[in-house]
């Protein structure tokens, strides 16, 4: 199969959305709109479980868009009933750009006390050494997926119940978790100790209820937004009454920052704030602290735009769409031979050449990873008649990798782990190369007083180095832990 992308491998990419729907006639219809709604946080696959009191579990899995696959009317009459998950996947732990189908969730398992199925966003960091056991033990998995180790635990434990069984199975595992169940009549949310991953709560209806990993797929369904999901929570929604449980010892949240910075959409609201307004309010930040003369702001579509309408009302500098995006460009379009390649980004992005002729241009982009992309749209840039380009960044170098659900290169594969801000700039070829600082990430997030140097209020592992849970299973690889300062 190929590549979600295949003509731009330079952003990190979210590996899951996870939507659940409880109370309401044709659930799965529901829940395929929520997944649409969740596209953007993977497109590789999608899988929704129903169930009806007549006709028990019935699920479908699919490699491809939501669209493509959850929109007939043969599949979604194949998934009847009032309670429904689902599950759309970028791979990261797992078989990475070549699934199998046996790897897309949700994931099923017949229990004693009936069957249950859930769905996962995040990464566990203790994996490998849980699936060790599990397969010493008798178990035989299905999967490459992290996942899978959930189901497992569940059915070893000697709790009664599912909801049970799940508190069991999680007090077992280690790194980030916003997990969707379900079983013959309940709906079930849990968010890890740390809230790594999103997950909230939304009322449809008279006695409906959702689960969802963003606010923006709440909206699609006409559902009300009620509020997150607490880190460390577990919910357990049951003819339409929602019981809340605490299965774990009390942490200190470490929310992922680049949720705000890039993978959710800028329309949803997390932990309280507007995406959107976030990163305006970056772009804001960078601007004091990286001004620069130019006669234009310009965005790298689409992720970067709030932040230069931030940039460009902070600086006074005009902004303008310099930058336009192919809104066609599918995964389909053409089969990416080495000659299509060598077009780059042409293909999905094309420079006005009459706004930036002659002009010294700001770009503002939410990311450098490795690169590549940043020097080909300079390049463009530069072919249309730029005077001057200047790159400003809306997050802090990305030096080290996620291991927390989030498609990452390998280390020496990031520009910033292996050169300075000043290097990165002559390998770029631009005027000048700024980001923001660690602390205006943090003011643009809210936080007036900047990053807690003792207890950081985000996850930022990303760009400081700093894991919150130690990603044992890459340890035991031999991944090189940041030395204590």
């Amino acid at each position: 199969m190929p590549p979600a992308h295949p003509f731009d491998d330079d952003k990190l990419r979210e590996e899951c959305g996870v939507f659940g729907v409880v109370g309401v006639k044709d659930a799965a219809n529901f829940v395929a709109l929520g997944l649409h709604a969740l596209q953007h946080r993977g497109q590789e696959a999608g899988g929704i479980v129903s169930h009806d009191p007549e006709q028990g579990f019935n699920s479908a899995r699919r490699f491809g868009y939501v669209r493509d696959n959850f929109t007939k009317q043969s599949l979604m009459e194949t998934l009847p009933g009032p309670l429904a998950i689902g599950h759309v996947r970028y791979s990261t732990a797992g078989s990475k750009g070549n699934t199998a189908i046996r790897d897309v969730q949700p994931f099923f398992g017949e229990f004693s006390m009936g069957g249950a199925a859930i769905a996962h966003n995040g990464n566990l960091t203790n994996a490998n050494s849980l699936r060790r056991e599990l397969i010493e033990r008798g178990s035989i998995f299905q999967s490459s997926s992290d996942s899978e180790c959930i189901i497992h635990l569940m059915a070893r434990s000697l709790q009664q119940n599912v909801p049970e069984r799940i508190k069991d199975a999680l007090r077992r595992v280690e790194g980030a978790f916003s997990v969707v169940a379900m079983t013959r009549t309940k709906l079930i949310g849990v968010r890890d100790p740390l809230g790594v991953r999103p997950l909230v709560i939304g009322r449809i209806g008279e006695d409906g209820w959702v689960l969802s990993s963003e606010t923006c797929a709440l909206d699609i369904i006409g559902a009300e937004f009620i509020r997150d999901v607490d880190p460390g929570e577990m919910v357990v929604i049951e003819h339409g009454l929602l019981k809340s449980h605490r299965p774990f010892e009390p942490a200190k949240p470490r929310f992922c920052i680049f949720e705000q910075v890039y993978f959710s959409r800028p329309d949803s609201i997390l932990m309280g704030r507007s995406v959107y307004e976030t990163r305006r309010q970056i772009g804001i930040e960078l601007a004091r602290e990286s001004a620069v003369d130019a006669d234009i702001v310009c965005p790298v579509p689409d992720s970067g735009t709030p932040a230069a309408i931030g940039f460009s009302h902070e600086s006074g500098i005009p902004y303008g769409m310099g930058i336009i995006r192919n809104q066609y460009m599918g995964r389909t379009f053409i089969e990416p031979t080495e000659q299509i390649r060598n077009m780059g980004v042409r293909l999905k992005l094309n420079v006005n050449r009459a706004l930036i002729k002659g002009k010294r241009v700001i770009l503002v982009d939410d990311s450098v990873v490795r690169g590549t992309t940043s020097r080909k749209i300079k390049d463009m840039i530069l072919d249309a008649g730029a005077a001057e380009v200047h790159f400003r960044i809306a997050s802090p170098p990305t030096a080290w990798p996620c291991f927390y659900g989030v498609d990452t290169p390998d280390r020496d594969k990031l520009l910033a782990a292996r050169m300075s801000e000043d290097e990165m700039r002559d390998y770029l070829g631009v005027d000048s190369l700024k980001f923001i600082s660690l602390d205006g990430l943090y003011r643009a997030a809210g936080e007036a007083e900047g990053r807690s140097k003792s207890c950081p209020q985000f996850c930022d592992a990303c760009f400081s180095g700093e894991y919150p849970v130690e990603p044992r299973d890459m340890v035991e690889k031999g991944f090189q832990l940041k030395a204590a300062e």
